[in-house]
Order: structure tokens, then C-alpha cells, then sequence
């Protein structure tokens, strides 16, 4: 497996910008899960900041809001079917962590439990307290504290996506268990030159 390596964080957003589904991590205690999100985005550079949808009724949003903390991961397209797995799959009776052999690594600033085989890269959060909203909306907003992310497909601030990563493309969630993953990366050209 390659080693991670640390995003600077001031392109931290880069990871999530495009729309991925990524798997929302917590941990509170001896409790853990892991869900999948379709929806999530940046929406702030500096700090930099998340938005990430947690039904407010879910185990994840339970664990998170008693932590205060969670892990954003990118889940690459070899990881499709455990990430419909894990978002069709409660965790309040069962660890899904162990239920479908998923390792993880505690994350370097905040202990939250982080997956690196087959995603293309990850981010420890801290959650931002929004008390007039925490009853009202599933949104949650968080600080990213820490990234990393696999260089053969995001290094130096860039995505890198072409024949030699497909495993690490990330994949969008369309509907019904269905995925596209990202491909056939183009490069734009400066007009009238």
C-alpha cells in the first residue's frame, strides 16, 4: 500500500470540490462508525472548512455531535461496493468496522478513526457547534485539522486521475446504488491564443 501524505491544508478543499461521496467517520469512547455522504463541499479556504450532509436521526451524527470530531474519506472506486455497503448498513448494533473488515488509522491531530486502503485521501475534522441549527438541519459544518491523501492520484495541491489510478477515481453516488467514478481528466487551454 503507498504511503499517504499530508495535503497542506490550504488545499485541503481541492479533495472534496468536485462532489465525490466520501465516508463520514466518528468515534466517541469505545463507539465508531462509518457512513457513506453524497453530500458534502467546501465552504471556507482559510481555515478550512466543510459542509457535510449527516442525517441529524443516524448513529454518525450521534457520535459526532457527542466527539465533536469526524473524518471525511475519499473513497476510490475499488471501494464502491463497500461504500453502498456502509451507507445501507446501520451502526447502532452492529461495528462496521468489523462487520466488513475495514482498517483504519487513528488520525494524527484528533484520534478519529481514518481509512486509507483504496481511498484516495482523507480529512480530520473538528465540528463546528452550530446550536441554532444542530435540532433544525442534517447539515453539519467542521474545521479541517489534518489531510492526507494518496500521491499517486493527488499530490502537490492537483488531482491526477488517468490509466494508472482507476482504483483511486472517485466515484459519485447517482441514485439506487448506482455510481460514476471520475475519469477522462481534460485540460483546459487559455481561448484566443
Amino acid at each position: 500500500m503507498t504511503q499517504f501524505l499530508p495535503v497542506a491544508l490550504e488545499h485541503a478543499s481541492r479533495l472534496i470540490n468536485h462532489g465525490p461521496t466520501v465516508l463520514v467517520t466518528s468515534a466517541h469512547g469505545e463507539r465508531r462508525n462509518v457512513m457513506a455522504a453524497a453530500w458534502s463541499m467546501p465552504v471556507e479556504f482559510t481555515p478550512p472548512r466543510i459542509a457535510v450532509v449527516i442525517d441529524k436521526n443516524t448513529y454518525t451524527r450521534e457520535l459526532v455531535a457527542a466527539s465533536g470530531r469526524l473524518g471525511i474519506c475519499v473513497p476510490g472506486a475499488a471501494l464502491v461496493d463497500l461504500t453502498y455497503a456502509v451507507g445501507t448498513t446501520s451502526g447502532r448494533d452492529t461495528d462496521k468496522f468489523d462487520a466488513f473488515g475495514i482498517q483504519s488509522l487513528q488520525g494524527p491531530v484528533l484520534g478519529v478513526p481514518l481509512i486509507e486502503a483504496g481511498c484516495a485521501a482523507w480529512l480530520e475534522c473538528r465540528l463546528i457547534s452550530e446550536p441554532h441549527t444542530e435540532d433544525a438541519y442534517d447539515t453539519c459544518f467542521a474545521e479541517v485539522v489534518a489531510a492526507a491523501a494518496d500521491p499517486r492520484v493527488f499530490a502537490d495541491g492537483h488531482w491526477n486521475v488517468d490509466a494508472s489510478n482507476v482504483d483511486l477515481h472517485t466515484i459519485h453516488h447517482l441514485g439506487a446504488g448506482k455510481f460514476v467514478r471520475a475519469s477522462g481528466m481534460q485540460q483546459a487551454k487559455a481561448i484566443g491564443q
